[in-house]
């Protein structure tokens, strides 16, 4: 890594124009929530500070999150791979590999202590027979690494919660990140596999202001994880009115009909999907006509059924019966009308009674 350069003179060296450099940073502070009227902290940060190395550890995993996470659109992945850090040992997107790779790997520990960022992805499994990189177990590898990282960060739902492989009988021993790391910030990044823009987001968060983002109870960036997708879900109006589809193939889903009762678990999940959405903004599962499974929340692999509705509505902290929510919504219409009928009624009696008066009768 050239630790000379700043994020600006990377990219000015590789041709982009300080156009393009502004509209980078303007996309960046969109995808971290910050009012546009900070951008000029994200371009300042941008334009002094130095490249982040990252080591990016691959553990049990199905690369899901290094597939989800080259198709950033803002900003660009190779914005991000060239630019905004130096990405010093990944199995699948360094170029170098075998005694290469992990002597770079090596070099970051020892000349960068305390400044590099630790990305994980995947499931450490405790059972050393199930996972050997380099000859090494992934358990010694990934507490070596962390040692000196400034921070830790866990792409995916496997290394957050330990994830598929950790479903129930476990039999490598999946554990995830924190139940190693003790010592270190760890911020989660849960997901199968999280949103792009989340992932590069949280390191452009880092790199502007130097510190983690804010996280919830369970570490969680809260710029991302604050919304359950049921309160910005484009069904939303349909599950208030009662109208949920009963089948995939029914009238209903053919309208866009909430799909609560075909298992939805948009009402306990947090995530950024129905506001950041997929591939660039397109689309996101429930607007596609798929339930959510509850990816981004912890066991939701061992959480029962995906396609049967058990998710609590929190508020009320009871199931409700969604056959019922269609009745309340007439029942409180027809009394709506019945209410206004007899206002409208008790308005005219007083005129009806002097106009009597003023007829002599």
């Amino acid at each position: 890594m050239d630790g000379e350069k700043t994020i600006l003179e990377s990219a000015l060296e590789r041709g982009i124009s300080r156009r393009r450099f502004l509209q980078m940073c303007t996309g960046l502070a969109a995808t971290m929530g910050l009012s546009f009227s900070q951008t000029d902290v994200v371009v300042k940060a941008m334009e002094t500070k130095k490249r982040v190395p990252v080591i990016w550890l691959q553990m049990q995993d199905c690369t899901g999150c290094s597939e989800s996470f080259i198709r950033s659109t803002h900003p660009k992945v190779e914005s991000v791979l060239l630019e905004m850090i130096s990405l010093e040992y990944s199995e699948v997107l360094s170029a170098a590999s075998g005694h290469h790779i992990e002597t770079a790997r090596q070099s970051v520990l020892e000349n960068y202590n305390g400044e590099y960022v630790l990305v994980v992805e995947g499931s450490i499994p405790l059972n050393d027979d199930f996972l050997m990189i380099g000859g090494r177990s992934a358990k010694e590898l990934l507490l070596e690494t962390a040692k000196g990282a400034m921070a830790v960060i866990t792409y995916g739902s496997c290394s957050s919660w330990g994830g598929i492989a950790a479903a129930k009988p476990n039999p490598t021993h999946a554990v995830p990140v924190t139940d190693l790391i003790k010592d270190k910030p760890v911020i989660r990044i849960p997901g199968c596999p999280p949103i792009a823009e989340v992932m590069t987001g949280v390191i452009a968060h880092i790199i502007t202001f130097g510190t983690i983002p804010e996280l919830d109870s369970q570490k969680r960036p809260k710029a991302f994880y604050r919304h359950r997708i049921h309160d910005t879900c484009n069904r939303r109006a349909y599950f208030d009115a009662g109208l949920f589809a009963e089948s995939f193939d029914d009238e209903g889903a053919k309208q866009g009909y909430c799909l609560y009762k075909l298992g939805c678990k948009g009402p306990t999940t947090y995530s950024s999907c129905a506001q950041i959405r997929w591939n660039g903004g397109v689309s996101f599962p429930i607007q596609s006509g798929n339930p959510c499974i509850g990816c981004t929340e912890n066991q939701f692999w061992d959480n029962g059924p995906f396609y049967v509705r058990e998710a609590e509505i929190p508020g009320t902290q009871t199931t409700i019966n969604p056959e019922k929510v269609g009745l309340y919504a007439t029942g409180a219409a027809l009394a709506g009308i019945a209410v206004h009928a007899s206002i409208t009624a008790m308005k005219k009696e007083p005129k009806k009674q002097e106009n009597s008066i003023n007829r002599g009768e």
